[in-house]
């Protein structure tokens, strides 16, 4: 997935938003090994990483732009809440085909891929949540979760549960609502009196249907339409809250034909551009 900043830039994204390149933050080289005071594959790196990440971030949020992360895995979540969690609350739109809420027991691999929600919430171990003693980056009342469809997978792997206090809206409701519905569920939680007034959006490439978006590297059956998709960010993007927004897993590797990669690039401008402002968006 190290590609995927590349072949989406290569698609004319940032032109297609009117965006400027702002940074590149390269991750280090991975361990391999599980760490043994966290117990999550590559810990040490994965928190080094989103250090440099939240700076690089930081800056962008600081000039007043929006930042749009071009990640590879989705632990670069947590560069992305770290960078808004220094500069003070945020929520967080989880727009993902997995609920990611993994412990490092129950992950066969330790991939923090897989419990990045958890981690961002402070529902890990600190040595990962914790990064400057800022846990949680991100309250769970503050979190939506919009499109999942591993619930039964999540029970038999023995995933620890969602909090009762997040808002988790799987694929069924979604479509039982309609993307529209949905979107002003999940966003009316997320600009909800008491809220923190802006929230981060987390967009996995496999959140869409399998048939479009084939080239990630856990598949399911099912997920959300282009149009679905562009529909719930078009409504994000319109209420002028958006933080900052992060597009992960897509494997150009896998995508012989490119068909997948233009189709992804397709969605995120038609959903990106609803209510751009004079404000700048930073690949």
């Amino acid at each position: 997935m190290e590609g995927l900043g590349d072949a989406l830039l290569g698609r004319g994204l940032a032109g297609a938003l009117d965006a400027r390149i702002a940074a590149t933050v390269s991750p280090p080289p991975a361990s391999g090994i599980r760490d043994p005071a966290s117990g999550v594959l590559n810990g040490p790196q994965i928190v080094s990483h989103a250090l440099e990440l939240a700076d690089a971030v930081g800056e962008v949020l600081d000039a007043g732009d929006v930042p749009l992360v071009l990640g590879g895995d989705c632990s670069v979540l947590l560069g992305g809440a770290l960078a808004l969690r220094r500069r003070g609350a945020a929520g967080l739109l989880f727009l993902d085909g997995h609920a990611d809420f993994y412990q490092p027991s129950a992950e066969p691999s330790g991939e923090a891929a897989s419990m990045d929600l958890a981690l961002v919430t402070g529902h890990g171990p600190p040595e990962i949540c914790d990064v400057e003693g800022r846990s949680p980056l991100v309250r769970a009342e503050d979190v939506v979760i919009v499109g999942f469809r591993d619930a039964e997978e999540q029970v038999c792997d023995g995933s620890q549960p969602l909090p009762a206090e997040l808002l988790a809206l799987d694929l069924a409701a979604t479509r039982a609502m309609g993307a529209w519905t949905a979107a002003q569920r999940a966003l009316g939680q997320l600009t909800r009196p008491g809220a923190p007034g802006r929230f981060w959006v987390h967009v996995d490439a496999d959140v869409l249907d399998d048939a479009v978006m084939p080239a990630v590297d856990y598949r399911q059956a099912g997920g959300l339409s282009p149009d679905e998709l562009a529909t719930i960010l078009s409504a994000a993007m319109a209420t002028g809250s958006v933080a900052g927004v992060e597009v992960t897993i897509y494997n150009p590797a896998l995508d012989t034909d490119g068909t997948a990669g233009s189709e992804l690039a397709r969605t995120l401008v038609r959903g990106l551009r609803a209510g751009q402002t004079d404000s700048r968006s930073a690949p």
